[in-house]
This record gives structure tokens, C-alpha cells and sequence, in this order.
């Protein structure tokens, strides 16, 4: 069950300004990513549904998020269909985050009042999925929809649409301003966010540093 209802994710989502975006199938891995974002700032934090057996990682994940990480909001990506949406419901996500507009996933998470935040790609998708009850829409693959001229051009007729972009979002000062001010409601990073040591291997202070870095930078924007 979740620990989190839907607007407590939105809120704080806007709150923390990034949502970090994360799979491995190594679970030691997984909570040492989680453990550095958390450390950072981070308070929402979207693992996705990618891999095989991707569900018993988010099961230990979250068993570790709920006993270690008390503030933190876990939930689940790239969630296509209603039974994947159920699975996860059951594994205790707290929201559920799609690369596309599903009508039976909404049904689903609304019937549990779990936040959703499907992907969008135009207007009439973006309007249908509020409609469907998301509070926050995803623009995916941000960058190639679009970019930050199509969130400002959302926001002229649709000033009260969260929208939050993933895909083509850096870490970075120039990348989150333009976002930001574009009216992104919060931004998702995936890969640039997840620093590593010149071996390969994660390097978890680097990622705390970079995490903390744009969450402190997103509140001197907003």
C-alpha cells in the first residue's frame, strides 16, 4: 500500500524541483543510488520498470526506502499496461509514471488514488490525461517533442498543466534554467545524473553532490 497519497507526491515533486530516473538490476546498486539521491535532496525518485524481474528489485527497494529513507517517495516508470500498474500498486508505489497515455492504467491508479503521470506528446494528449485525472503529465522524450518552446507554448492556453519533461534534461545550470522557465513544473534526469569513477563504477559522493547542486540551484530559479 502506498505510504504516499497523490498529492503529497505532486507537492513535494514541486517542492524538490528533480525527479531522478533509475534502473539496475544489481539491488546493493539500487540503494546506494537511492541512498546518495536521498542524501542530495532528493525526495521523489522513479525507478523504472525496464529489466527482467524488475519487480522483486523494486520489492527490496522499496522495503529499504520505507525502513531507511522515511521522506522518501518511491515510485515506478515505464509502466505500458494495467497489470504491470496493479503489480506495482501491490508492491506499495507510491505514483506510476508512463511513456504513454494508457486509459486502463489510469483507471487503475485512480480507482487506488495513486498518482499517474503519463507520457504526453501533444496538446490534445496532455488535455485528455488531465482529464483522465493526472495531476502531473510527462513530456517524453522531452527534447525531441519539443524541448522548452513547446512546455511555453502548453502554459499560453494551459496555465494549469504540471508538466514534467524527461529525456534531453541535464544536470546543469543552462539545462534546468531553460526547463524551468519554460514552466516545467519539475524536470526527471536520468543518465547525466548518475555519475561514474573513471573504472566505471557509480560514484555515489559525486552523484550526492550533483543531486544537491540542482535541487539548491532550482529553488534561487523558481
Amino acid at each position: 500500500m502506498a505510504k504516499f497519497n497523490r498529492i503529497e507526491v505532486a507537492l513535494k515533486a514541486k517542492e524538490t524541483g528533480i525527479v531522478p530516473v533509475f534502473y539496475h538490476e544489481d539491488i546493493t546498486i539500487c540503494k546506494n543510488i537511492l541512498k546518495a539521491c536521498y542524501d542530495g535532496g532528493v525526495r521523489v525518485f522513479e525507478f523504472t520498470n525496464r529489466g527482467d524481474f524488475a519487480h522483486e528489485v523494486f520489492t527490496e527497494l522499496n522495503k529499504y526506502a520505507l525502513k531507511e529513507l522515511p521522506e522518501l517517495i518511491l515510485g515506478i516508470g515505464s509502466v505500458l499496461d494495467a497489470p504491470t500498474a496493479s503489480l506495482y500498486i501491490q508492491l506499495g508505489t507510491n505514483f506510476i509514471v508512463a511513456p504513454c497515455l494508457n486509459t486502463e492504467v489510469a483507471k487503475v491508479c485512480n480507482r487506488r488514488k495513486i498518482a499517474w503521470m503519463p507520457g504526453c506528446g501533444s496538446v490534445t494528449e496532455i488535455s485528455y490525461a488531465e482529464e483522465l485525472g493526472a495531476e502531473i503529465v510527462k513530456i517524453f522524450p522531452a527534447s525531441q517533442v519539443g524541448g522548452p518552446d513547446f512546455i511555453k507554448a502548453v502554459k499560453g492556453p494551459m496555465s494549469w498543466t504540471n508538466i514534467m519533461p524527461t529525456g534531453g534534461v541535464e544536470p546543469t545550470e543552462e539545462s534546468l534554467t531553460k526547463w524551468i522557465k519554460a514552466g516545467a513544473y519539475c524536470v526527471g534526469l536520468g543518465s547525466q545524473l548518475f555519475v561514474k569513477d573513471d573504472n566505471g563504477n557509480f560514484n555515489y559522493k559525486e552523484i550526492e553532490k550533483t543531486v544537491n547542486k540542482s535541487i539548491n540551484f532550482l529553488k534561487t530559479i523558481k
